[in-house]
């Protein structure tokens, strides 16, 4: 039986993209700015990393397409100061998950301001015994480090925990380094291939699992 649940926000419990155009609009036009950079090319890498923005950590993508120091800085410095005050909605079978009767952890990658506002708009606060942010200006810590510490904080083993994600290379990535069971949250068929436990398009077949 499993005694948690540990959960990813986004693209987890509401969808990046139904509020991607307001969230990312200084991003995007910090992009376009320096679209004819040597370290952004051509305007369908710029769409790339646009998409890929919806998806991962700044951060990540930062990294991935070698941008250069002062398109970096830009955009960490809208982030490091941004929130999100319009209306959120989860997708609509996170009531699945919310009517679970275990402890649930909320464990995200981000700036806490901008996460913690997300979070209350999405009215989700009271969802979890704890919410932890991986935020890159605090620590050098990752969700793997997370995870451990709430094993170690609530003496849960490993067997206790499943965590619910939609990124192969974050969450569930660490989760299986640390022998937890993963739930593969794919709604549009992304990851076929990717490593976890039990995948789905669909939050609601979470409760098959816990049965």
């Amino acid at each position: 039986m499993k005694k948690a649940l540990i959960l990813d926000l986004d693209n987890t419990i509401y969808p990046v993209s139904a509020i991607a155009d307001n969230l990312f609009a200084k991003l995007f036009a910090a992009l376009d700015e320096y679209s004819g950079s040597i370290n952004l090319g051509d305007n369908d890498r710029v769409a790339k990393i646009k998409e890929e923005m919806t998806r991962r950590p700044f951060q990540y993508i930062a990294d991935k397409y070698e941008l250069d120091k002062a398109l970096n800085d830009k955009m960490v410095d809208t982030l490091r100061t941004m929130t999100y005050d319009l209306p959120m909605q989860p997708f609509e079978d996170y009531q699945y998950l919310r009517g679970i009767p275990l402890d649930k952890f909320l464990v995200t990658t981000g700036f806490v301001k901008l996460q913690m506002s997300k979070v209350k708009q999405l009215g989700i606060e009271q969802d979890f015994k704890g919410i932890i942010i991986v935020d890159p200006d605090a620590s050098s810590k990752t969700k793997k480090d997370v995870f451990a510490e709430i094993m170690e904080k609530y003496g849960y083993q490993p067997a206790d925990l499943l965590v619910i994600g939609d990124d192969p290379d974050s969450e569930i990535k660490a989760a299986i380094e640390l022998g937890i069971d993963t739930f593969l949250f794919d709604p549009n068929g992304i990851y076929p291939a990717a490593a976890s436990k039990h995948r789905s398009d669909d939050l609601k077949h979470v409760l098959n699992i816990l049965q």
